[in-house]
């Protein structure tokens, strides 16, 4: 078990930590593809994610000249929850214009995003990497999504982002509209910043029609019965990660995560000679993976992206059974190349590959970690088969996460 090392010099709501945010989960997450229809049926049709906002920088002022060099122009923001997104999609084309792949081209993740519990936190964080040369790409607000944040690369050039803040889409499926896109930052703004509800109020007094934002498309043909709402698949998402990463150098990233961002070291696993550490930033076994690059070829899987995986929680151990029988109906290809040893603290699972060959595995389950910060024994772990009962004995933390609090549909 790693321990916070540091003096806690920052005060972080009233709690004294080595940095001046706390990270509390993974938020959303992108990829960078080439067949942009492909990626969208996959992840909105046969997952379930719904687009939330589309936005097309060949209409965005100022973009224009940018987009006639895009093979694709659009950045689609998909959710499964009431967060505005959960994940986001965009062309190869527009992750290679951003600076996405600047570092190394099997960077097809535009972006892993970390959510902190305030304002201050961000821009807090912003001072503290600039103190520590780390390299900022930019700082202030997001819109669509409305959230404050603070992007930086890690040392494989991957986006990272610390926010605050995310839209929320209620009962009536609608975004903000574009008309309160005025309410953006390109820059630090200056604290403290109104209300959500301030700025909706205002918004109003604007004039702005405040019903005319994307309104997510219903869905038909709710022919499964999941635990008793009818839904169209037998399964629900209900959470994403961990994101697992194929990394130049273990023991730098290592350093970066844990010493420049806080997260805390659970586990380390020597597979065929290679060492893979597992992080985490909260009660969850891990929410972060490291493994080095030399493993992706032994494994089999694909050389053009350095995600290994990316979780995909599923709402019970029967939905997940079930997900596995509806995507195999669906032609959806599997893969047994990650091997159990490389997802500890997760019992069932299965792994799929979306069209750009991304990873995805699909689980029901993470191990919690308790008060004194030590996960399971490996021996105590269920043992998981080829074959896969209708019904499991539970585990003392199984549905032990965070509820999924909305309906289900």
């Amino acid at each position: 078990m790693d321990t916070i090392q540091k003096a806690a010099t920052y005060d972080v709501g009233g709690v004294r930590y080595p940095r001046p945010f706390k990270i509390r989960r993974l938020g959303h997450f992108g990829f960078n593809v080439a067949d942009m229809e492909k990626g969208l049926d996959f992840y909105s049709r046969l997952l379930g994610f719904r687009v939330t906002d589309t936005r097309d920088f060949s209409k965005v002022p100022g973009r224009e000249e940018m987009a006639k060099r895009l093979q694709d122009p659009r950045l689609v923001f998909m959710s499964h929850n009431s967060d505005h997104h959960a994940f986001l999609l965009a062309h190869k084309s527009l992750g290679a214009i951003f600076g996405d792949d600047a570092v190394s081209r099997d960077v097809t993740v535009n972006q892993i995003t970390w959510q902190v519990g305030t304002m201050d936190e961000v821009f807090a964080a912003a001072d503290y990497f600039r103190e520590r040369d780390v390299e900022i790409r930019r700082v202030g607000r997001d819109m669509p999504g409305s959230n404050w944040h603070t992007y930086i690369r890690d040392p494989d050039g991957h986006t990272v982002e610390l926010y605050y803040g995310m839209e929320q889409i209620g009962w009536d499926g609608r975004s903000k509209p574009e008309s309160m896109y005025y309410r953006a930052f390109r820059e630090t703004p200056e604290l403290p910043q109104i209300s959500e509800e301030q700025e909706v109020r205002d918004a109003i007094a604007r004039g702005i029609d405040i019903d005319a934002g994307n309104v997510i498309k219903d869905e038909t043909g709710e022919e499964y019965v999941v635990a008793g709402t009818r839904l169209p698949r037998p399964f629900k998402v209900t959470s994403i990660g961990p994101m697992s990463l194929f990394v130049t150098d273990v023991g730098a990233s290592e350093a970066f995560y844990t010493q420049t961002m806080g997260f805390i070291r659970t586990e380390v696993v020597t597979w065929k000679g290679h060492r893979c550490v597992f992080l985490r930033n909260g009660s969850e076994h891990h929410s972060l993976s490291l493994f080095p690059k030399a493993l992706r070829g032994e494994l089999g899987l694909n050389p053009d992206t350095s995600c290994a995986s990316m979780g995909v929680e599923v709402g019970s151990y029967q939905q997940l059974r079930d997900a596995v029988s509806y995507l195999k109906k669906k032609g959806v290809q599997f893969t047994d190349a990650v091997p159990p040893e490389l997802y500890p603290g997760v019992d069932y699972a299965a792994h799929i590959l979306d069209p750009a060959g991304h990873c995805l595995m699909l689980h029901y389950y993470m191990e919690r970690i308790g008060w004194d910060g030590k996960p399971r024994p490996a021996e105590q772990r269920r043992k998981v088969g080829k074959d896969w009962p209708e019904a499991i004995e539970p585990m003392s933390d199984t549905y032990a996460d965070q509820t999924f609090m909305g309906p289900l549909g």
